[in-house]
């Protein structure tokens, strides 16, 4: 008889008994970082960029898994998170901002995203929209009610490229708050498994602003935005863990 694994290949989740309350962070030094901060926190797998601990907030159960950078690896992450048994997923990371008055250590709610992603384009059509669910959204607000809310931009490139140029200047007079790479993935698989999913983002850069679209000077390690990340993991876990 063939063996059967009790863990699923990519992250090293169990493949039951997860809790249904999930953090999602691109970092695993952040995952560990928001381990540090639950009851109990405890690792359960490290592989790859994956990063999982479980623990416990104000008396919920809850689980952070890291997922790295750019939609394609998130996209597995998400997938096995959700087979493993989640029903509420908040992505928090971080994001630039795309409107003037989205400024660094600002924290931005996304109600829904561009697909500018390879991922969400390979499981569903285009026309599928991708949006955070509403409850979660409304959790995060009221966790952070001096948050911008609005659409964000899911992209695939951090580097803008010397052939084609940036689209950012598109994106912001459609009048997205703010660019980041991986919350279309995210509502998209979530939407399609019946899963609440949400987001919120501490910004760490205004690329438009700046006139450094060539992200020469970007630096998510200054002080305005390691505290914009500790009011953001702090409002994350609030609402992932609320009724």
């Amino acid at each position: 008889m063939a063996n059967v694994s009790t863990s699923f290949p990519i992250t090293g989740l169990p493949v039951s008994g997860l809790p249904s309350a999930v953090l999602v962070v691109g970092d695993p030094a952040r995952a560990e970082k928001v381990a540090s901060r639950l009851t109990a926190g405890k690792p359960i797998a490290a592989n790859r960029e994956y990063h999982s601990f479980s623990g416990t907030w104000n008396g919920s159960a809850v689980v952070v898994v890291s997922h790295g950078v750019g939609s394609a690896g998130a996209g597995a992450c998400f997938s096995e998170v959700i087979k493993a048994g989640a029903t509420r997923i908040i992505r928090a990371g971080t994001c630039g901002g795309l409107q003037a008055s989205v400024t660094d250590g600002d924290l931005v709610i996304a109600t829904g995203a561009v697909r500018g992603d390879g991922y969400s384009r390979g499981v569903a059509p285009l026309e599928y929209p991708a949006v955070a669910h509403p409850a979660v959204t409304a959790r995060l607000f009221s966790a952070v009610p001096s948050a911008h809310l609005g659409i964000v931009l899911t992209s695939d490139v951090f580097y803008p490229s010397e052939v084609l140029g940036s689209n950012l200047p598109l994106w912001q007079r459609a009048n997205c708050v703010a660019v980041e790479m991986e919350c279309a993935a995210l509502f998209v698989a979530a939407s399609l498994a019946s899963v609440e999913a949400g987001a919120i983002l501490a910004v760490d850069g205004n690329p438009l602003a700046t006139s450094d679209e060539s992200m020469e000077g970007y630096d998510p390690h200054r002080s305005v935005v390691v505290d914009a990340v500790d009011t953001m993991i702090e409002a994350a876990l609030t609402a992932l863990t609320q009724p």
